[in-house]
């Protein structure tokens, strides 16, 4: 057993036969010295070969332990059977104190808790000298100092007579082994090496026990050790498979998309790319929210925050974490590397998407066959690009509403650029109302506030005048207020051609002078003169058809447009007729 050296056993018995050989040729030994008597009788003899045939026994048995608990019991089982004591146990010293470890011939369970000062007791004196000592009786003896607490074990153990045995390993007293009656006796010499003999071999029982602890502890530690070693190395293994599958992903083309997807498989959880980091630090953070862990890795290009990376995953320790967040923070380059990249080839597209757009728009009527074939080597067919479309924004500037419109134009196969200073877009459309207003959905889903959109249909590739016309409305959309709507422009095309929608102004004072008194008196009186009057005029001045569609009696119908005339004069029906008229839906128009 690895670190034994128990003694060859015909050099163990030469040793302790000369022993108790010495003890026939003296007399008794007493407590103050030794004193010689006449020599034992042969029968004696032959009761010593016997002990020391039990002794050999005994000793083999103990060089086959192992665990140090074990060899200190089995220590006191066998020299209580082989020296036939009442009671027999052992002590250690440890930190300045000598502990009773084990026992055999025990009355009370608490003896085993038992523990005193390393210079006081019997065992003390046995430390001290390093050599056998004994009492007839120990409570009357006055050659020890006692022990209060010890002293009363003795008591609850009725012990009497005892006599103790030094324990040494390598030059060093590391204990005592103790054999007691429970009535006054002396010891005799063969009694006395007896024990001894037993506790030198038990000495080399019990450093081997503890080398064998040792050892086994050493070896648990390298297997320990050794386990660790390689699940750092399949860690190292698994996150230079990742690093290597994260390259290919990259030489075969792929998208930031691809990367986090790639991440997600190998790492477990969800791996999220996010627009922006959600932190100033440039390190990886980690919360702990519901038993689920998160960690977000910032995207940076020099001082420039291109996103984040989120990995998330059930919380809990891991051999693999702390190589895992340092993979995470490694594909954070890749995709810093990727996204410059795809802004590059984006923005390259987007400048030719704008500088398309303007040729067309500025070129006139008609499409040039170089016009023609550089739309093609985009994907894009030029003579299906039949509805421009204008974005505007109170909060938002046309080179941010841009950004949002390639998306839908590459989605379309269309163009977007900025013209005049107006976010504009070209589009193929079978449906112009349902196409601008999905384009203002999403539109203002990406935004997250409102925008208006407005269309109208190119005829005969005139995108010019379809621009322009949209643009006008765009303005006169804003001039009343109708910032977050998605519709053509047939609604506003009228007030677009009559009026200059980037003066606002001239809308407000037209209102106020056309419409604005019948408004104020029905905001005064709560009346409904202004919807009296649209009614009359959308049923062509037909009174019967106006009182049918208010629900009212005509003589109603009469007296309410004599309160007009109250208000606005008699001669509101000749005079102002169209004036009065174009006040009435542009009124109406901004009410909506």
């Amino acid at each position: 057993m690895l670190g034994r050296r128990p003694l060859a056993a015909e050099v163990w018995i030469t040793h302790h036969l000369g022993r108790f050989g010495g003890a026939f040729r003296h007399r008794r030994l007493g407590e103050n010295g030794v004193v010689s008597i006449d020599p034992s009788e042969s029968h004696e003899l032959v009761r010593r070969q016997r002990e020391l045939a039990s002794l050999y026994a005994t000793a083999k048995s103990l060089t086959a332990l192992g665990e140090l608990d074990e060899v200190l019991q089995s220590i006191v089982r066998h020299a209580h059977d082989l020296m036939g004591t009442d009671f027999t146990y052992l002590s250690l010293v440890a930190d300045g104190r000598l502990s009773a470890r084990a026992a055999e011939g025990t009355i009370s369970a608490t003896f085993l808790s038992a523990t005193i000062p390393a210079g006081v007791g019997l065992g003390g004196k046995v430390l001290a000298t390093r050599r056998p000592q004994w009492v007839r009786n120990y409570a009357a003896s006055t050659h020890i100092d006692h022990d209060a607490g010890f002293d009363r074990l003795v008591g609850t153990e009725d012990l009497v007579a005892l006599l103790g045995v030094p324990l040494v390993i390598r030059d060093e007293v590391v204990g005592a082994l103790f054999a007691a009656y429970r009535s006054e006796r002396s010891f005799h010499a063969g009694e006395i090496a007896l024990l001894s003999a037993f506790a030198d071999h038990a000495a080399v029982a019990l450093d081997n026990a503890r080398l064998y602890e040792e050892s086994r502890t050493a070896l648990q530690d390298l297997q320990v050790a050794y386990r660790r070693i390689e699940e750092h190395v399949a860690v190292v293994e698994r996150a230079q498979a990742i690093h290597e599958a994260l390259t290919g992903v990259v030489l075969e083309g792929g998208t930031p998309d691809d990367v986090a997807q790639l991440l997600a498989e190998q790492l477990g959880g969800t791996v999220t790319l996010l627009e922006a980091p959600e932190q100033r630090s440039g390190r990886v953070t980690t919360t702990v929210d519901d038993g689920v862990a998160r960690s977000v890795a910032p995207i940076q290009a020099g001082d420039s925050r291109l996103g984040a990376l989120a990995w998330s995953r059930p919380a809990g320790p891991g051999v693999s974490e702390d190589m895992d967040l340092r993979t995470l923070e490694r594909a954070t380059h890749i995709l810093g590397l990727l996204i410059l990249k795809e802004r590059a080839v984006a923005e390259a597209s987007e400048r030719l998407s704008g500088e398309l757009l303007t040729e067309l728009l500025v070129g006139g009527p008609g499409i040039s066959p170089a016009q023609r074939a550089r739309t093609r080597a985009r994907g894009i067919d030029a003579d299906r690009l039949n509805l421009v479309l204008v974005a505007d924004s109170a909060s938002l500037s046309s080179t941010d509403l841009l950004r949002h419109l390639h998306d839908i134009a590459r989605d379309r196969a269309g163009l977007a650029g900025e013209h005049l200073g107006r976010a504009t877009m070209i589009v193929p459309s079978a449906d112009d109302d349902r196409t601008v207003e999905e384009v203002h959905r999403r539109l203002r889903r990406s935004l997250g506030g409102p925008v208006a959109v407005v269309g109208e249909r190119a005829a005969g590739h005139d995108w010019s005048r379809a621009f322009s016309l949209t643009s006008r409305c765009a303005a006169v959309m804003r001039a009343i207020g109708h910032t977050d709507k998605g519709v053509t422009t047939g609604r506003y095309a009228l007030f677009a051609m009559v009026f200059d929608a980037d003066r606002a102004p001239e809308l407000d004072r037209f209102l106020a002078t056309s419409v604005g008194p019948l408004a104020d008196y029905d905001q005064r009186r709560g009346t409904d003169l202004v919807g009296t009057l649209s009614a009359y005029y959308d049923h062509r001045a037909n009174v019967a058809a106006t009182a049918r569609a208010l629900h009212v009696h005509v003589n109603t119908l009469l007296k309410r447009l004599d309160r007009v005339s109250d208000v606005l004069g008699a001669d509101w029906r000749t005079e102002n007729d169209l004036e009065l008229q174009l006040g009435l839906r542009l009124h109406r128009l901004r009410e909506i």
